[in-house]
Order: C-alpha cells, then structure tokens, then sequence
C-alpha cells in the first residue's frame, strides 16, 4: 500500500511517500480501504517534525479517514459498511490515515452519516467536528445569539473557518480574528461580520480589557486565550479548543472571579463516542456542499509533504482533503 511513513533512523527525523506490505499494519479488528483524509496542522506538524506529535517509529500520521470496512471481526461493521475516524492517537500512536489502508479499533469508528458523501466528510474532518463541538459546549452553557457578538481567533484556519459559519448560520454576530487581513473577504462570505487582526489579541495585555464580546471559540491558546478571557462580558463563555500559539495561560483569575467568566475546555481526540455522533450528525444537517467547496482545497497522497510545509508556513487557508482512493 502506498502511505506517507515518519522515520528516524539514526536520530534522523524524516518524512516520505513510499510503498509498505500490508502485513505492516498494526494490530486493529477492523480493517478499512481509505478514500479519503485530512491534512491538519497536528499532520503537518508530525510530518515536518516541528512539533513532538509522534509517539513512535516508524509512524503513518493521518489522524481523519472516511472510507470502506475491508475485514471487521467487531461486531458493530461489516464489510462494504462505510465509516470515519477522528483522532484516538491516531497518527501519533497508532498508524494513521494518509494511506491506501488503515487497519483499527472498531471503536473508534462512527457509521459515516448517510447525508454525507466519504469527500464531503473530509472537506470537514476533525476541524469542522471540532468547530461543532466547541458550538456544541457554547450552546449548553447558554450562549444565545441575543446576548451578544462571539468571537473567533485563528478564524482564516480550518476549526476558525468552520466556527464562523457554524455560528453565523446559527444567528451570532462574530468577530474574526486573523493573522491573514487579505482573507476578510473570506471569512465574511462565511459570515463574519467583523474582522480584526491578531495582534489585537496576541501579545501580553491586563488582568482585565474593556468588555467586548459574551462569547468565543479560541483555537490559539497563550496569550491570544488570556486576553480573549480579559475582555470578556460579564458571564461570558469562552470554548478553547488549540494551542497554535502555546500550551501556556499566563492569566490572572481576575476575569473568573470578577466577570463571571466561564472558560470551557474542548477535547476532539478522546471525545465520548455518543457526542462525536450528535456533532457529526448535527454536521451532516447543517453543512453544506458550497461552504465545504469554500472552505476546502484538495490534495492528493503526493503532495501531502509539501502542503505540510505550507500549513506550517502559514500559506494555507482553511481545510486541505486528501484523496486517497
């Protein structure tokens, strides 16, 4: 099968496209055909060994995969059913999906919902079901569109572009924030209705700002996260779900105890598997085919190393889909 294969023989770290035996494949009780996956900036990240992603070598990273049981001894699949993965470690701790072929645990796979085509699946991927998630905590928490506008940050990448539309569709007023100002056009055809830059943001501020928004979705972390909280309303609701700009939160607890703030912590990776289907069948209802097309490039297994470089670069703009098979 063809895959892209992590190495690091004598300490060399390396990344390529090449062809391994099938009896290569890790252990797993259901075996599936790829049709097609995701590069996100976890890949991206395993792939050009800037970020310590990968647990151990050799390693296929690709941590999305919509495709079709090959063999299954789970009892939930069968063969010729059609399923999606999301994250479990995959492509960091087990081999992953940019491959002809995965082999896994039947628990982590989902049924791909009968509204969503395998290629459509992927133009969302973990971003979009992450986005939907972060919607998903915000909603429980009480946001509501009357209460005032929600922020984005990151908002030009792929979790950032699905939260605008996601919620613009939903009737909130957001604000984008980007590092990438010559994409505003962009990002307000999803439905922003604001743009501001990320410096704004992304540099050591106060304890306390003046009070902007009653709600966001952080895909950055660090000091971008901090000052989010800062100039939160009173009561407001802040969804974090990335850490592009650090695993640090030099914060004060200031917004917590003064603002009433909530600060909500979003997982996509290890996400119970009754919620990951609420946000995927949520996703199926309300995605649709000319934002996937907007939000969506597509790639092929031959240049997922190069476009790793990009995203890494910071020359890409929302969601990259890989077709495999």
């Amino acid at each position: 099968m063809k895959c892209i294969l992590i190495d690091k023989p004598e300490g060399h770290y390396q990344s390529h496209l090449t062809e391994v035996d099938e009896a290569s494949l890790p252990s797993g009780n259901v075996t599936v055909q790829v049709h097609y996956s995701t590069l996100n900036y976890k890949d991206a990240l395993a792939i050009t060994g800037q970020g310590p992603v990968v647990r151990s070598f050799p390693m296929v990273p690709g941590i999305d995969l919509a495709g079709r049981v090959i063999e299954s001894s789970h009892p939930a699949y069968r063969p010729d059913d059609l399923v999606l993965l999301n994250g479990w470690g995959v492509g960091e701790k087990h081999w992953g999906a940019l491959a002809e072929t995965c082999r896994l645990d039947g628990d982590w796979l989902i049924p791909l919902p009968s509204r969503l085509t395998a290629r459509d699946a992927m133009a969302i991927g973990t971003a979009g079901y992450t986005a939907m998630l972060c919607v998903m905590a915000l909603e429980k928490a009480g946001a509501r569109p009357e209460q005032g506008p929600v922020l984005v940050t990151g908002a030009s990448g792929g979790v950032g572009s699905f939260a605008v539309a996601l919620l613009a569709r939903k009737g909130f007023e957001v604000v984008a924030s980007t590092g990438k100002l010559d994409e505003s056009d962009y990002l307000k055809a999803l439905g922003a209705r604001e743009v501001i830059d990320r410096t704004e943001l992304s540099q050591p501020g106060k304890p306390l700002a003046r009070e902007r928004w009653a709600a966001a979705v952080d895909t950055v972390g660090s000091h971008t996260l901090v000052n989010v909280c800062a100039a939160m309303r009173y009561g407001g609701l802040v969804a974090a779900c990335g850490m592009a700009q650090g695993l640090d939160f030099p914060a004060s607890v200031a917004p917590f105890i003064l603002r009433g703030v909530h600060l909500i912590g979003v997982d996509s990776v290890m996400c119970p598997r009754d919620t990951r289907v609420r946000a995927w069948e949520r996703l199926a209802a309300e995605v649709d085919g000319p934002l996937l097309e907007t939000i969506a490039r597509e790639i092929t297994l031959a240049e997922v190393i190069e476009t790793a470089g990009d995203i890494m670069a910071g020359r890409l703009r929302g969601r990259v889909r890989v077709k495999i098979a």
